[in-house]
């Protein structure tokens, strides 16, 4: 069961959860990140890293709908594989919910 990014990190991109990846599994998108499924070794590592709380197993119904947008995503962005500057009002965006609306599908800078 590989882990799923939901929509809580879009707007937040804080990124912790990319230094402690041990397959360099995160994808950048403008304003979230997403994990590929495939390389995803399910550890666990990345789930405890992330200050939104937006990495859930895929077996989480929060996933559901999140699970194929990391599918599909991861294999349009760049990967990531170390932490870059998080977005200035990341802190502003880190418990507001319902931010699905929000996503962009456009690659970040990786």
């Amino acid at each position: 069961m590989p882990y799923v990014v939901t929509e809580a990190c879009i707007r937040c991109k804080y990124m912790d959860c990319v230094e402690v990846c041990p397959v360099d599994c995160f994808y950048e998108g403008e304003n979230m990140l997403v994990i590929n499924p495939d390389e995803c070794i399910d550890c666990g590592v990345c789930e405890p890293e992330c200050p939104a709380e937006a990495i859930v197993s895929d077996s989480d119904p929060r996933a559901e709908k999140w699970t194929e947008v990391n599918r599909e995503f991861s294999g349009k962005w760049p990967n990531l594989t170390h932490k870059t500057d998080v977005p200035a009002d990341a802190d502003e965006w880190k418990n507001k919910t319902d931010k699905a609306d929000l996503f962009s599908d456009k690659a970040g800078q990786g």
